[in-house]
Formats: C-alpha cells, structure tokens, sequence
C-alpha cells in the first residue's frame, strides 16, 4: 500500500466520513499517512491518538487571536535562505520541506508539504557559505521537513560539507522517518549517515526522532531504531504532548520506557506551540508540569525528558518543568524546603 495522500484515500479506509466536509482543514496542509501508521489505527475508536496526529479534523478551522502563522519566530532568526540563527553557536538548515507523514499540530503547517518551497542548489550554497563563515557556529541541526526524505547521494553531499567546516563540531539530524517509514532505514542510509565511505566522520553526528505515542515503536520501528543505533548513531526523542494523544503519565511513561529500550534517549518533551488551528492540541502549562512531576517518580533520570516552552518570537527554547525547591516556612530562614520525587518536603540548608 502506498501513503495515504487526500481525503478520498482516508475515506475510503473509513477515516473520516466525508470528504467534502473536510476539504477547509485540509485545505491548510498537505496530508500524508504512510501504511506503517495506518496499520497501527483502531478503526474502532473516534479517539484514536494515532489517527488524531494525521488525519484532518474539522477542529483545524477554528483559529484563535493568539495563534501565528511562524509561532516559533523562524522569519526573524532567518539571515539567509534556509538558515535560522537563534542561538550563537547554532543554526538550524533547512534543506528540505517535504516530510513522510504531516502532523496535524505541526509548527510549519503552512510552510511543508510537496510543491512547498525547498532550497535550489545556489540557496543551498548561499546557507553553506553562511554556515561556513561564521566560526561561532558549532552545531548544525537538519531539519525541514524531513532531512532523511533526501536522496542519499545528495545527503551524504551535504554531510560531506558540513564534516570538512573544522569549526562544525556536531551534525543534528531531526527526522520522522525511523518511527513512521521505518523502511526508509537501509544500510545504505546508515552509511550515509555515519560516511562508511569516508571510514569516519570527524563531527559527531546525532539523530533526533519524533515519537509522540508508545504504540509507534512496533518491531519494525524498532528495527530501525536498532539498525541506526547498531552503526554507532547516537539517538535522542523528542516528543510533543498533545491532548488526546500523550496528556496521561501512564502514556508518557510507557512511551519513555520504550524509547529507552529502543536505545534513544527522551530529550524533549515540547508544550505545543501556538500553531494557528491548533488549540484542539493544547493543554495547560500546569498540566505538562503535573505529569512531569509524576514522571518524576516513577522513571530513572534516563527516561526523563526536558518539557520545555519554545517563546514566540523567536526566542528559543526554555526549560518549564515543576520546581521542587522554596523557602522554608519554618522558624529557619536559611534554610529552603525541598520536595522529592514522591511529594515528600524536607529542609535543606541554603
């Protein structure tokens, strides 16, 4: 079977019941849904949390005053095609803006998809150069779209040129493919990625996949996984807490115990942004807080990921997990009263 493509296809394995009712949400992005992740739909449930990811609902319509059309601010981080400088000593490249599958809640909704604009080859040169004489620049983050969607020889190419900058010493790939076209990972890929044909690669070269629900890791996924982290790739996961599809500590647990037996660290965990036509996603800062403080509890520090807010604007990313430290309300003042995983309070000596 191949990918899932219009509302027609996904009326016709019984996704949604109509097409024409659809066609103003889908009209904001494009649709895609590979046979890995339709396999993996109850057909049997409206609330399915795999099916609420990919398939448009009549809830993309409603667009709140607060929701943007680049909620992270990439525009004004941009100096060059391709490029968002947020931070000194990275940047992102986006070389590519096609992906295997579209999320629903995705903060480039409006910005992928086929026929979206991607980077010719003097675009690409004009990032590279960029990338090139800025020796601040220490870590390089593909992302897009979907790095992994390139073909390889243009892939190795780029990571050939990023390997001979002396001053790049980390090469980030953020990518889907692993969880949602697990097929996608051949051998040839992972010699790609770690430059087989070079012997080595100088930088180091991570992987980031994005994996919101437990149910994502079946065995081919987790073949995948095993077959990047059996080449010498390091693995992090980054997942979006959705309401709906991951906003309960049993799902988050078993997602990040999963991940870790996969061989991928949980590295983020996002609140949503404020993507327009996407409020049917979002939870409450609190919330994320709670279920991280329960998280807390009953996962070793591998497990645990980083909930993090990325500041509209285009102000990067910060960290809005639970505190456990405050003053202590005895008769010390110097001392602060701590709270262990368990929601114990102790004194502490400042």
């Amino acid at each position: 079977m191949e990918t899932l493509r219009t509302l027609e296809a996904l009326e016709r394995e019984g996704l949604i019941a109509a097409a024409a009712d659809l066609a103003e949400a889908a009209a904001s992005m494009a649709i895609a849904l590979t046979p890995e992740m339709l396999a993996l739909i109850d057909r049997d449930d409206p609330a399915d949390p795999i099916a609420r990811q990919f398939v448009p609902s009549a809830a993309e319509t409603r667009v709140a005053a607060d929701e943007l059309d680049d909620p992270i601010g990439d525009a004004a981080r941009s100096p060059v095609k391709g490029i968002v400088h947020r931070y000194p000593d990275r940047v992102l490249l986006k070389p590519i803006h096609v992906c295997p599958v579209y999320c629903r809640f995705c903060f480039r909704r409006e910005k992928v998809g086929p026929g979206s604009e991607a980077l010719s080859a003097d675009e690409l040169e004009r990032a590279l150069e960029y990338i090139a004489a800025d020796k601040g620049i220490w870590e390089v983050i593909l992302t897009g779209g979907d790095p992994l969607m390139l073909a390889a020889r243009r892939l190795g190419a780029l990571l050939d040129r990023l390997d001979a900058m002396a001053h790049v010493g980390v090469i980030r790939l953020h990518s889907r493919v692993p969880i949602v076209d697990p097929g996608r990972v051949t051998e040839a890929l992972t010699g790609t990625l770690t430059g087989a044909a070079l012997k080595r690669r100088r930088a180091a070269l991570w992987l980031a996949v994005h994996c919101n629900h437990p149910r994502e890791l079946g065995p081919a996924t987790r073949g995948a996984l095993a077959r990047l982290a059996d080449a010498g790739i390091p693995l992090l996961g980054q997942t979006v807490l959705l309401a709906g599809v991951n906003d309960d500590v049993d799902t988050l647990d078993a997602l990040m115990r999963a991940l870790v037996t996969a061989r991928v660290k949980p590295y983020y965990l996002h609140h949503p942004d404020l993507v327009r036509g996407t409020g049917h996603f979002r939870v409450p800062i609190e919330r994320g807080q709670a279920l991280m403080k329960a998280l807390r509890g009953r996962l070793s520090g591998l497990a645990q990921p980083t909930y993090v807010l990325d500041v509209p604007g285009g102000h990067g990313k910060v960290p809005v997990g639970p505190s456990y430290l405050s003053g202590y309300r005895g008769d010390d003042p110097d001392a602060l009263l701590v709270e262990d995983a368990f929601g114990r309070q102790h004194r502490y000596p400042r």
